[in-house]
């Protein structure tokens, strides 16, 4: 897999506006003829045909169009068939079967000079617009809906939001994973000027834009650049998909051909476009095994060394052109090399989700009977690492995957339908309180801190009136991101690398780490978790230094809801005697199904 990384010069493609001259260049190189049809011309072709230059290409400059004109682009095929095209470049259409939108490439950026905070300060809340703030009944949320939950984001202390795809797809609603129009804005969502705001509101609320992108396939439907200009073989896509066996995935047979330099080159830019033109902090790359190997296995017999090249290409080019933004995989095989640096042979991405945390951990929040829950897979998946740094996984119980397609939110998976009872509060917290603490970057996903219920359905928004139905769960989490965050200054140990598990015993269901940043002396944390339906009053546990540990968080005080118990639980008892193997001994109560955090006095 470790492919040359094959590069040729920038092309500049699709509509272009320079000193009142429009200029257009398209991709077709089985053409015979093409021509510009738009609302600027009367929709009259004929008036504006484009030359052929090299390699397929054709191009056209005029002064007439202005910005919100509409056009097509008229191909003649070579079997003499007239087709009707929207721009491959796209970046507004009317909508997934409509006209190509001229768009005003400037836009008032003016003091966003916004950074992404360090990796392992972050904490992510992925969210689905069409959902996630939705204002009329029947009808989308759009950019501007969630522009007025940012307060909302900010207070809860979010400063990353992981965005599902907004590429245009067919209709108004959509997970988004069928891009139809992959530089296109979804009009039903508000378009360009839309997602621009949202990203300039975001960074002026200290928060960072992840945008998920789909490359291992577009469509399958409303696709635009489907035998974009009559060619095609087997009867398969044309000149931007494979034609061949390789064309075939889960989600239609629609893979693009990522060995042909300009499908290479149209993949490329779309993902430094995210990264310049509409300023977002990072990529997540949706199911990239479909890009490496046919059928994403790992098995070596159907790889796509291509894809895999071109993945280094993207993320070489993002660490070079932007070394503080985040490019995510989304793999779940668990690879190094995944995340290990370009130069190194990886693939290059800053961080992957992990399917190693998710899997055992949903599975020890779920289960009902405590004897099935297994503390050493836990820790497990606690300690996993990828590419020698702890920074390098997205940690996470619930995401759009995981809590659909068969599964549901964790709430309606332990309580089934009745998510405000006890076990699905206390164990869902729990599992809440170890993803906020395990070494990782920590992802919610939209409505998790209201206790959501069912799965995610992209026809089911959110119900903010369960804020103050729970308002006591949504400051569970906001005091959680607080402390994963250092806000305070007392839990730095949580950003820290460092994670030593001190005590584990599969009898009584609980496990306790250490994590410090650089000594645990000076900035360690002490996190215990119970996963039983039992309290102790005097549990005893090994600890490695002797010190003064403080209370910081406990997910059964009976404030974060009237359902929990809430022992008066302050700090560690320490005694000089050796247990679990170190040299000192730890006492402390905690309740049942609950997560203590002791930090720095």
């Amino acid at each position: 897999m470790h492919t040359t990384i094959k590069t040729f010069p920038r092309i500049e493609m699709g509509v272009q506006i320079r000193k009142n001259k429009t200029f257009f260049r398209v991709w077709a190189p089985h053409a015979k003829s093409v021509a510009i049809s738009g609302s600027f011309n009367n929709w009259t072709p004929e008036k504006l045909p484009m030359n052929r230059e090299e390699s397929g290409y054709w191009f056209a400059e005029t002064n007439q169009p202005e910005v919100g004109d509409e056009y097509q682009y008229v191909i003649e095929s070579q079997n003499g068939d007239i087709l009707y095209r929207t721009d491959p470049y796209a970046r507004e259409l009317t909508n997934s079967v409509g006209n190509t939108i001229i768009t005003d490439p400037d836009y008032d950026w003016e003091g966003d000079d916004f950074h992404i905070d360090n990796w392992n300060e972050l904490v992510i809340y992925e969210m689905h617009i069409g959902t996630f703030n939705v204002e009329k009944k029947g009808q989308p949320g759009t950019f501007a809906s969630a522009i007025k939950k940012l307060d909302y984001l900010q207070n809860l202390g979010v400063n990353v939001i992981e965005i599902m795809p907004i590429a245009e797809f067919a209709g108004d609603f959509s997970w988004g994973y069928n891009p139809a129009h992959p530089y296109g804005i979804e009009s039903a969502y508000g378009g360009v000027k839309g997602f621009k705001d949202l990203v300039k509101a975001a960074h002026q609320h200290g928060i960072a834009v992840i945008l998920d992108v789909v490359y291992n396939h577009f469509g399958p439907s409303d696709l635009g650049i489907w035998q974009f200009d009559g060619w095609s073989e087997n009867d398969k896509g044309g000149i931007y998909f494979y034609n061949d066996w390789r064309s075939d995935t889960p989600w239609g047979d629609t893979r693009p051909d990522y060995g042909r330099e300009e499908v290479r080159h149209y993949i490329f830019e779309n993902a430094m476009m995210w990264l310049e033109e509409y300023r977002c902090d990072g990529l997540r790359m949706d199911m990239i095994p479909y890009m490496r190997s046919v059928k994403g296995a790992d098995d070596g017999s159907d790889d796509i060394p291509e894809g895999f090249s071109l993945l280094k290409w993207i993320n070489g080019a993002a660490a070079e052109r932007f070394p503080h933004k985040l490019m995510i995989a989304e793999d779940l095989h668990s690879h190094d090399f995944i995340t290990d640096r370009v130069e190194h042979g990886g693939c290059g991405f800053g961080a992957q989700w992990d399917a190693d945390f998710v899997h055992p951990i949903r599975n020890a929040l779920i289960v009902a009977d405590d004897e099935h829950r297994n503390i050493e897979d836990i820790k497990n998946a606690i300690v996993n690492t990828y590419s020698n740094t702890v920074f390098s996984r997205v940690i996470y119980t619930e995401s759009h995957d995981e809590i659909s397609n068969g599964q549901a939110r964790v709430t309606e998976e332990i309580s089934n339908d009745t998510v405000a009872e006890y076990f699905s509060q206390k164990r869902s917290t729990l599992g809440a309180a170890l993803m906020m603490t395990a070494p990782g970057i920590p992802m919610l996903f939209q409505g998790q801190e209201l206790l959501e219920d069912k799965w995610f359905s992209d026809q089911d928004p959110i119900d903010w009136k369960r804020l103050k139905k729970f308002c006591g769960i949504h400051n569970l989490y906001k005091d959680l991101i607080k402390l994963r965050r250092n806000l305070d200054g007392n839990t730095k140990g949580l950003t820290g690398q460092h994670t030593r598990v001190l005590h584990l015993n599969n009898q009584t269901k609980i496990i306790v780490m250490l994590r410090y940043f650089d000594n645990p002396q000076e900035d360690g944390v002490i996190v215990i978790f119970n996963f039983s339906n039992q309290e102790y009053q005097n549990y005893d546990f090994g600890l490695p230094i002797k010190s003064t540990w403080s209370l910081k968080f406990n997910s059964g005080w009976e404030g974060y809801s009237k359902k929990f118990k809430g022992l008066p639980v302050s700090n560690i008892d320490i005694s000089e005697e050796s247990y679990d193997g170190l040299p000192y001994k730890g006492s402390t109560q905690i309740d049942a199904y609950s997560a203590l955090i002791f930090g720095k006095a």
